[in-house]
């Protein structure tokens, strides 16, 4: 799945950008919502959500970084959200949100800093529809990758029970921060199968080809480095 992300889109037209991310044969939109608390930057509210709800077909993955989501979470999923994350450091309780996420029609899900241990992720493992691992710091795009997540991407899905299985293939377990035509397949070689992309894309002087790409090369890399060879 690639999601490109509108945070590396022109906000100056961010329906032009919006949808470009459809027309260059994005499964998602990604959305970075910025509190200027839980990260040092602000970014869009629930109307930007509104207007990428009313010009799009494909499905709007709204990533929440805030201190306290739950506050949030009625007006996001009414504006449109289709997959609402918040963030395991989160100030909340964390189970009562993702149910209200789900209770209110969206999928919920959950996203981990890069500090953080991949073990916090494991008491919602069935609470959720989503992992989104930051490879970055959150709050700017444009930073590189680090691949010092690698590790903890094979670890959750070496906790799954293997691509054929039902938990597995229940579980979006997507990357953010740094995706480019490289990192996808370091990513994707650990387990990961959504790629948030931002710059990468919206720089691209063919956005709808190295979307492609991008496909294409984290489908030849998917597992290779935690699963074995059948």
């Amino acid at each position: 799945m690639i999601m490109p992300s509108l945070l590396a889109g022109d906000f100056g037209n961010l329906e032009a950008s919006a949808r470009k991310a459809e027309a260059c044969g994005g499964d998602a939109l990604h959305m970075d919502i910025m509190d200027a608390h839980f990260v040092p930057n602000l970014s869009m509210g629930p109307d930007v959500v509104r207007m990428a709800r009313r010009c799009l077909g494909i499905p709007l993955n709204v990533h929440l970084m805030m201190t306290h989501p739950h506050l949030y979470v009625r007006a996001f999923i009414e504006a449109g959200a289709s997959t609402l994350l918040i963030h395991v450091e989160a100030q909340c309780d964390i189970r009562a949100t993702l149910r209200q996420i789900r209770d209110l029609g969206a999928a919920p899900g959950l996203a981990i800093n890069p500090e953080t241990p991949v073990s916090a992720l494991f008491p919602w493992l069935d609470e959720i529809n989503e992992v989104l691992f930051m490879t970055v710091h959150p709050g700017f795009g444009g930073q590189e990758f680090m691949g010092e997540v690698v590790p903890s991407i094979a670890g959750l899905c070496r906790r799954l029970d293997g691509p054929g299985g039902a938990r597995f293939q229940a579980l979006d377990i997507a990357v953010d921060g740094g995706i480019n035509l490289r990192t996808v397949e370091a990513a994707a070689a650990a387990g990961a199968n959504a790629f948030v992309a931002g710059n990468a894309l919206y720089t691209a002087r063919d956005m709808a080809r190295d979307a492609a790409l991008m496909r294409s090369g984290a489908a030849a890399a998917f597992g290779r480095d935690v699963f074995p060879a059948a």
